[in-house]
């Protein structure tokens, strides 16, 4: 099959494809006479097992190492579980970040509609963003209250959740 044939048939585009063979995830194909890529199937088993892999949140990079296992004739299957199970914990911290900032977010809001000022500083931006909620007591009110410091030691915007 063509290229365009594979990328329909593997939900992708023919960019990706190119993409994915020059990162080594998928082997290089036959030609036609004609000089036109000649896909297999194995190619385009290979593209939908690269498709679940992400589905899964796997990245590009373990999604190979998986293939390189494969390809050497092993089964990968328990290296599989390992990277599924960094990645759980990986998204497990994540909703853990999500509900604090949740959690902070309700409260700015709640404190905003029952605490309004009566008049206005003209040294504050905004009262609600500069008031003493904290999430957390432990924490001073001037960190960031989901712990991530930037790679020049401060709070990227947005507190870093989302990265």
């Amino acid at each position: 099959m063509k290229i365009g044939e594979l990328a329909a048939a593997g939900g992708v585009t023919t960019k990706t494809i190119r993409f994915y063979e020059g990162e080594g995830l998928m082997p290089e194909p036959g030609r036609t006479p004609t000089g036109y890529r000649d896909y297999s199937s194995e190619h385009l088993a290979r593209l939908q097992f690269i498709r679940r892999a992400q589905a899964a949140g796997l990245s590009l990079r373990e999604a190979g190492q998986i293939l390189s296992v494969h390809d050497r004739g092993e089964q990968p299957c328990g290296h599989v579980q390992a990277i599924l199970s960094e990645r759980l914990d990986q998204v497990r911290a994540q909703i853990a970040e999500l509900i604090t900032l949740e959690a902070h977010l309700q409260t700015l809001l709640d404190t905003s509609r029952t605490d309004q000022p009566t008049s206005h500083d003209d040294s504050t931006v905004c009262w609600i963003i500069e008031s003493n909620v904290s999430v957390s007591n432990d924490q001073p009110l001037d960190a960031d209250p989901f712990g991530h410091v930037s790679e020049a030691g401060s709070t990227p915007p947005g507190g870093g959740v989302g990265r």
